[in-house]
């Protein structure tokens, strides 16, 4: 599973009863808005982190695979390209979308590689998707810069070498299926039903804080040292709870949304997680957040960024 094997779409392009090409691409936009949100918010978390985690550099491009699809043909039309490798989101700003990629431009080649050479894939594979991700990962950390050629929606055909902008090392991914949120020490992913979408921006960004704050702090790889008990859970859970308002911070969000987000989403939520053995509850959590807002604001006040690698306070855990 790396991002877009997005159920819902392959359910309804497998049903007998389909109502055709305009719908198909109405439902391709509108999941390509929902990617496109997820991906500016990750962006600029990423990127104004950077100076404070093992940076690398980022074109803020995510690829779709239409093979991944249960009816191929139908997503190529619908995308309006003939082969299989096209563009879902290229975040405004970022290097990808300054060299003139947008949504459902075709992709040609990346580093040099044509996407014709691709193996075949059948409905639901995501490792296609996911070496293509890994090549211009691996272009850019060993070039600073990565050439992609593409067919844009006119017919043109464009290229460029893309250099990549310093950012936290995160793949931040939208999956059709639940509304849950996890983080793996590599990717951030959000179900496309999770309820924090529909809050303000800020408070949506603080939720993606949260499950960012968990790669960044390598929770995944101290939890198998430490063991996952509910206890050193709940640790790692509280140090990603507190680190949000200073990722928000270096963002341009107010970090107090973090603990917003908390008071807004936790009551809905408390049958969940929220009173869980794994986490505090959802109030402790938004006091926990605010705990942290005093040291963040003195260092505005003396001009100087959220640095969470020097001024955070770690949890400890036995």
């Amino acid at each position: 599973m790396t991002r877009a094997v997005l159920l819902a779409a392959l359910a309804f392009l497998s049903s007998p009863v389909h109502a055709g090409v305009a719908e198909d691409r109405a439902g391709l936009l509108s999941l390509q808005a929902d990617d496109l949100r997820l991906q500016t918010l990750g962006w600029r978390l990423a990127t104004a982190n950077a100076a404070f985690c093992e940076a690398k550099p980022s074109i803020g491009l995510l690829l779709q695979d239409m093979g991944n699809y249960a009816q191929p043909e139908r997503m190529r039309t619908a995308a309006g390209i003939e082969g299989d490798i096209a563009v879902e989101a290229a975040v405004a700003g970022a290097p990808a979308a300054l060299a003139g990629l947008s949504p459902n431009d075709e992709i040609l080649e990346i580093d040099g590689r044509s996407m014709t050479e691709l193996p075949a894939v059948r409905a639901n594979d995501w490792r296609r998707l996911a070496s293509l991700h890994d090549a211009i990962d691996a272009a850019l950390a060993r070039d600073g810069a990565v050439h992609i050629a593409w067919r844009t929606s006119g017919g043109a055909r464009r290229e460029a070498r893309i250099a990549g902008t310093p950012a936290c090392p995160t793949r931040f991914e939208l999956l059709d299926g639940g509304g849950r949120a996890v983080a793996d020490g590599k990717r951030v992913v959000f179900g496309r039903r999770f309820e924090g979408f529909g809050l303000a921006e800020d408070e949506m960004a603080a939720a993606v804080a949260h499950e960012f704050a968990h790669n960044l702090m390598a929770h995944r790889k101290l939890l198998n040292v430490a063991g996952r008990k509910a206890r050193n859970v709940r640790l790692t859970e509280r140090e990603a709870d507190r680190l949000m308002p200073w990722l928000l911070a270096n963002a341009g969000y107010d970090p107090a949304a973090a603990a917003r987000f908390f008071r807004k989403w936790g009551p809905g939520n408390d049958g969940w997680i929220f009173r869980a053995p794994t986490h505090d509850g959802w109030d402790e959590r938004a006091e926990f957040v605010e705990g942290e807002l005093p040291k963040i604001a003195a260092l505005s006040a003396a001009g100087a960024p959220a640095d969470w690698r020097t001024h955070f306070i770690r949890e400890v855990l036995p």
